[in-house]
């Protein structure tokens, strides 16, 4: 039985290092994906994360005043990566599992793959709406919430499946990470609401959470001090982005709620091309992991999408 995220976290006295890897796109084999794990093999990675993003569609016009919908982009399953990485590394996994283009049953039956294949850590998220559209809309029979992930996970580490009637069953046991937001989540009214449902996921049964990326370290400890006072004391584990293009000063903001410090954006419109780019971002990441690391955090925990050179200098200059 692999070791859970909390395990990991209480069994270590020192700041652990984790990373988050993109799905390669269908038709990709694993060579990309080890290209991204190889340089940072390395720094022992207590765990690697595994995105999961919805299919991409289109809508075509059918005829008859009907619409067809055609999917456009797939990535490999959760379920197929997460059991290469594991019994290729030998690293303990942390599929993420979302609520968008899925049934309750698909759920159920993914979770049951991972559990025999000795995968027991998962961050379940509600996940973004379906590309080209605005709203969040759940698959019929599906999850809306992640908080409805959370209480049918907790259902099945109680041994209680869809099917009630279901014979021969058996009991799970995953270890429930859940997403925190240091600036709040872009569809929330306003923090206190945000922390209300971070601290009802928890009460269901998550046991860690792993934060938003963020860029300026106060954002962190802030938002640690208010889930505190919210009664929430499970382990929070920052996650950080390294900025590495100029387009990210436009798409971090707008796609994640984030606000870019002064310093750091001035620094990267000093840069004339992306290579300088990376490198601002690669510094300013060192920077704010070796406070994170001075203050104590459980776990660095980095975003690499897909791509980690970055990631590497990083961990160099931290661990």
């Amino acid at each position: 039985m692999e070791k859970t995220v909390i395990q990991h976290i209480n069994d270590s006295k020192q700041t652990l290092f984790s990373f988050e890897l993109l799905p390669p796109l269908k038709g990709h084999n694993f060579d990309s994906t080890q290209q991204a794990i190889d340089p940072l093999v390395e720094f022992n990675p207590s765990f690697i994360n595994i995105t999961y993003h919805q299919q991409e569609v289109v809508y075509e016009n059918a005829g008859n005043g009907l619409m067809r919908k055609r999917t456009v982009r797939k990535r490999p399953g959760t379920v197929g990566i997460a059991s290469a990485i594991k019994y290729r590394y030998g690293i303990n996994v942390v599929p993420h599992i979302i609520c968008g283009g899925f049934s309750k049953e698909d759920t159920e039956n993914a979770l049951i793959d991972l559990q025999f294949l000795g995968v027991n850590n998962l961050l379940l998220i509600r996940g973004d709406p379906e590309p080209g559209t605005r709203v969040f809309k759940p698959e019929p029979n599906g999850n809306e919430h992640a908080l409805d992930l959370i209480e049918q996970v907790t259902k099945l580490n109680n041994g209680l499946y869809l099917d009630e009637e279901l014979e021969n069953t058996r009991s799970m046991n995953f270890c429930i990470g859940v997403a925190g937001y240091p600036e709040k989540h872009g569809e929330s009214p306003n923090m206190d609401s945000d922390l209300y449902f971070l601290k009802k996921k928890i009460d269901a049964g998550a046991s860690y959470i792993v934060t938003q990326m963020f860029y300026d370290n106060q954002k962190y400890f802030d938002f640690v001090k208010l889930c505190r006072s919210k009664g929430i004391k499970v382990p929070i584990i920052p996650g950080l982005k390294p900025i590495s293009t100029k387009s990210h000063l436009a798409n971090i903001p707008k796609t994640f709620n984030v606000d870019l410090p002064v310093d750091l954006v001035k620094e990267v419109l000093k840069c004339k091309d992306n290579k300088q780019i990376r490198q601002v971002g690669v510094e300013w990441a060192i920077e704010q992991s070796r406070e994170l690391k001075d203050a104590g955090v459980p776990v660095l925990h980095y975003y690499t999408m897909g791509k980690s050179d970055n990631i590497q200098k990083i961990a160099k200059g931290v661990f």
